[in-house]
């Protein structure tokens, strides 16, 4: 009998926890474990470990599978990582740091960072070949306009998968530097305008209130209560 020592993290964001069932496949050079449940609740910022029981030693462990079961009412999860610890004591590391939603299944690689060369089992080589199918099916290119650069086939963002989307906090953010900088502009009377400028003077003097500074590399149109050095 051979047991292995498994922690799973769960992301520190907001709702990065779940209600659904969340077990384990962990995939060896020498055979597969069975499906082993996790836990039914994981909270954010949190760790879970268990103990992994097989019948005999699965060699160098190069994959895990994550599966997520929708109980009742679906529950998304974000993983942040899984660490194995083999009977000998190795340590195996599989990053994470993706949402799961509905009833699916995740297949992880040992987070070793190795090359195509490297796959020398054939499972490694088949994960590779569907991992680069599933991104070919995710990002498919469109023509937009006629001379214009190819952009995402898809008509609003909500149609990508939330782990392609900006993070919650990120869209707040930047919705809401959008809000302040019509708000400026507004102030300012730039959006009121009905007419055509009539000289660089007058447009400077529209602008003069929202200077442009550079911070951090990032030009940034907004008034500032202080001045910067």
């Amino acid at each position: 009998m051979a047991v292995y020592k498994v922690t799973v993290a769960t992301g520190d964001m907001v709702e990065a926890g779940t209600n659904n069932s969340i077990s384990i496949t962990l995939v060896g050079s020498y055979g597969e474990s069975r499906r082993t449940t996790i836990s039914f609740l994981f909270r954010p910022g949190k760790e879970k470990s268990l103990s992994v029981h097989c019948g005999q030693d699965l060699g160098p462990i190069v994959l895990i599978r994550l599966h997520k079961w929708r109980l009742f009412l679906e529950d998304a999860w974000f993983c942040k990582d899984v660490r194995v610890t083999a009977p000998n004591g190795t340590l195996y590391r599989f990053p994470c740091y993706q949402w799961l939603e509905g009833v699916t299944t995740v297949e992880l690689r040992e987070g070793s960072g190795k090359k195509l060369v490297d796959d020398k089992l054939q499972i490694l080589k088949e994960h590779r070949q569907r991992e680069l199918a599933e991104r070919q099916e995710a990002y498919r290119w469109k023509n937009f306009a006629q001379g214009w650069p190819r952009c995402l086939n898809v008509d609003s963002v909500f149609e990508l998968d939330s782990n392609i989307q900006f993070s919650c906090i990120r869209a707040n953010n930047f919705n809401g530097f959008l809000i302040f900088q019509g708000a400026s502009h507004f102030l300012s009377g730039f959006l009121l305008r009905r007419t055509s400028w009539n000289s660089l003077d007058e447009m400077r003097t529209i602008f003069s209130r929202t200077q442009g500074r550079d911070i951090g590399g990032c030009l940034v149109c907004c008034p500032l209560p202080f001045p910067l050095h």
